[in-house]
């Protein structure tokens, strides 16, 4: 069975970008790119095998205020991210 390519990447490879794991001709999907631990859910069949899903690791910490969105957009603006 082929998983997607990015399960079997450290996180650091993500920088190749993932418009150039997608022109590789063998990868048909990403399922998910994220640099939380992830499990794979995988059904088979008589058939053959198939993602059903990925559980991405962390469940959120919260939700952003609007001084949380302040600050965010203030620091990508002093690291030269964000005009």
């Amino acid at each position: 069975m082929h998983q997607d390519l990015s399960t079997f990447l450290p996180q650091k490879s993500l920088n190749l970008g993932l418009n150039s794991i997608k022109n590789v001709t063998e990868v048909c999907r990403i399922f998910c790119a994220t640099a939380n631990p992830v499990e794979v859910i995988i059904a088979e069949t008589e058939l053959g095998r198939g993602i059903l899903g990925v559980i991405d690791g962390f469940s959120s910490k919260g939700m952003e205020t609007e001084n949380d969105i302040r600050a965010r957009k203030e620091l990508l603006r002093q690291i030269g991210y964000k005009q």
